[in-house]
């Protein structure tokens, strides 16, 4: 269980609007288009492989994601040499950053346009791990015992369309986003990025609690 005297080791808010533009809201998808083209761009790989299909024409398979890449490569260095590079560290912490300012302009959460650098009103933090204390051969089955994890989350997200659907048209009506809705869209995100920091960042070994909070 997490407690004020044990905060899990990654925390999101997001501050509650008071007001919302209505415009705005309304051509949300259409406006973070070039924002989410420039995160795609950040979290893809260059790397790919060529191939022939069956009528003989080239086709291109993309690679892995380049977080996908630093959480295999985290893992090994976990193993083998117990140690976790403060670089890779700061990448994927500037990365979550990014990628929850795009969540929360695109799920309604807030209005202003996504940042590169700014915090805005959106706070993620990360602690760095002391990789000593990390077992060395968890890293291997995390994303594995995580799996309860992905189930429930499945639904939840599920649950997170209605609730933004539900806020969109709340928003155009009062210009308000319904404080209900607004915790538990942040609460998915939160439990979002606590599953990330146990089964892909390996920041810690303590296992993510069932909780919105």
């Amino acid at each position: 269980m997490v407690t004020a005297e044990a905060p899990y080791p990654a925390r999101l808010d997001i501050d509650y609007p008071d007001r919302l533009d209505r415009l705005s809201t309304f051509f949300r998808l259409l406006w973070a288009i070039p924002i989410l083209v420039i995160l795609a761009l950040i979290t893809s790989s260059g790397s790919g492989t060529v191939m022939l299909d069956d009528q003989g024409e080239t086709v291109r398979e993309g690679g892995g994601s380049i977080a996908g890449g630093i959480a295999v490569a985290t893992a090994l260095m976990i193993l083998v040499r117990q140690r976790y590079p403060r670089w890779w560290f700061d990448f994927q912490l500037a990365l979550a950053r990014f990628g929850s300012r795009i969540g929360a302009y695109v799920t309604l959460m807030r209005d202003e346009y996504p940042s590169t650098e700014d915090e805005q009103a959106v706070h993620l933090d990360l602690d760095y791990p002391d990789a000593s204390t990390l077992n060395r051969w968890l890293p291997l089955v995390k994303w594995l015992l995580a799996i309860p994890h992905y189930i429930v989350l499945a639904f939840l997200l599920i649950g997170v369309v209605f609730a933004v659907l539900v806020a969109w048209f709340a928003i155009l009506v009062t210009g308000r986003y319904p404080r209900a809705l607004f915790d538990y869209v942040l609460g998915v995100g939160r439990w979002c990025l606590r599953v990330q920091a146990y089964a892909f960042f390996m920041l810690t070994d303590r296992y993510p609690p069932f909780s919105l909070r």
